[in-house]
């Protein structure tokens, strides 16, 4: 994981947590972090009718992160990090 890829998961996690989703992303997260590969190719695969309606360019970042596995559990470990500091 890079700087930039660190940060934008940062920025995430900090959005779900000040939103007060913080237990529902973990739990979703949880449940999902073994079907990462297969959730991130199917979103390049709808990508092209995707991006019509998001930016294009983080629509393909989320994606290379969720790709790999340590960025999902890097990013509940943010969330849970984030709920305990409040």
């Amino acid at each position: 994981m890079d700087f930039k890829q660190k940060q934008i998961i940062d920025d995430y996690a900090n959005k779900i947590s000040s939103k007060g989703f913080s237990t529902l992303a973990v739990f979703f997260l949880e449940m999902f972090k073994y079907l990462n590969f297969i959730f991130s190719q199917s979103m390049i695969f709808f990508g092209p009718i995707a991006t019509v309606f998001f930016n294009s360019k983080k629509y393909y970042q989320i994606s290379d992160i969720i790709s790999n596995r340590s960025n999902v559990e890097y990013l509940i470990c943010k969330i849970e990090d984030e709920v305990q500091a409040k």
